[in-house]
């Protein structure tokens, strides 16, 4: 069993795209998690395992200032976050409600959360901006979380982008977005994803000494060969 400072170290060094073709060969094609785009160039690739909070459409009732002293709340989720993870944040693709602000990340910031990701918007964008937070969102708005949003619970399954997430699922994002890695064949991931990056790194170098693709990628018989024997 790989510690998770070991799978970050092997999947920081694996782009999304290859993510997506291994876990599609294993029958996985939900796993990319839509309107999560990247805040600001030059973010890293990062790993990490997800967070996860969720909220549900306003409620009058609930959807209020107040419910930010609540125990049940985006404050107290992110004193939960534990440093290194992903914080996904399920906002059902809202855009014009932020479901946090500068303060909120300068927290997430200062426990060591990885990155925050979310289909839904932020606000304080300039302040944000200034942080070392790096975040995956749709777009920003000025309006609160409460004019669209009620925050239910941190740490349970939610639909992100369209996609199933669990806890401690793995993510991986970069500038193609964020892939989630099912805990469960993680291990799976891991051993098959160094090895499709060496190849296509192989096919790239053949591209650019003018190969043709037929035969090239996907190999055939013969290039696998040449392959291989680069690898002797």
């Amino acid at each position: 069993m790989m510690t998770d400072s070991e799978i970050v170290e092997i999947l920081s060094k694996v782009t999304t795209a290859t993510i997506t073709t291994i876990l599609m060969k294993k029958g996985l094609r939900n796993v990319w998690l839509r309107g999560a785009k990247p805040l600001k160039q030059g973010q890293p690739r990062l790993v990490g395992r997800a967070f996860t909070l969720r909220f549900v459409p306003a409620r009058e009732d609930l959807a209020t200032p107040e419910s930010w002293s609540s125990p049940r709340s985006t404050r107290a989720a992110i004193e939960a976050m534990p440093q290194g993870c992903i914080a996904v944040v399920d906002a059902m693709g809202t855009t014009d409600a932020g479901i946090f602000g500068d303060i909120l990340c300068a927290r997430m910031a200062k426990k060591g959360v990885a990155a925050l990701i979310t289909d839904g918007v932020l606000r304080d964008v300039t302040g944000i901006l200034s942080i070392n937070l790096p975040i995956w969102c749709n777009g920003v708005a000025a309006p609160p979380s409460v004019a669209g949003l009620t925050f239910v619970n941190w740490q349970e399954p939610i639909a992100c982008g369209g996609v199933a997430v669990f806890p401690d699922d793995i993510i991986v994002v970069d500038d193609d977005g964020a892939v989630l890695i099912p805990s469960a064949i993680v291990g799976d991931v891991l051993k098959l994803a160094p090895e499709q990056e060496q190849l296509e790194g192989w096919i790239m170098s053949q591209v650019e000494a003018g190969a043709s693709l037929p035969g090239l990628y996907p190999p055939n018989e013969e290039n696998k060969a040449r392959y291989e024997a680069t690898k002797r």
